[in-house]
């Protein structure tokens, strides 16, 4: 699946992060999205790890993005969260990810790889900054 919950919690996260005047903190994210705080805590660590939000610890603590939301590319959010670049079939990035061993003999994956390559090129190119507007 190419969007996925973490995926969506992300780019919702990030969108209210970008109109935010100071940090703000996983409760109140968790709060205002409607999104279970454990898990809403493991995405906005994984943005913090992957250099897209900032975190600040302590009584004022919370996130806040590290980097314009022109350069935040919608590729490297979903990367960050899933751990990996977002698929729309397990077998597209290269035959080798074929999950019945039999890249070889398929006749639809050539198909599927240039459909993986322009949604890669589609989500690079798309920044939070054009989500925004």
């Amino acid at each position: 699946m190419l969007i996925t919950r973490a995926s969506e919690y992300a780019i919702l996260s990030l969108i209210v992060l970008s109109k935010a005047d100071s940090p703000m903190d996983s409760e109140t994210l968790s709060n205002q999205l409607s999104i279970p705080k454990s898990f809403l805590a493991k995405i906005l660590q994984s943005l913090a790890k992957s250099g897209i939000l900032k975190s600040y610890k302590g009584v004022n603590g919370g996130f806040t993005l590290l980097k314009d939301a022109k350069d935040i590319s919608m590729l490297d959010v979903m990367s960050a969260v899933e751990g990996k670049a977002p698929t729309v079939f397990d077998c597209s990035p290269s035959p080798k990810d074929c999950p019945s061993d039999r890249a070889g003999l398929c006749s639809i994956w050539p198909f599927l790889n240039k459909l993986q390559g322009k949604i890669d090129d589609f989500l690079a190119d798309l920044s939070l900054d054009d989500i925004l507007e």
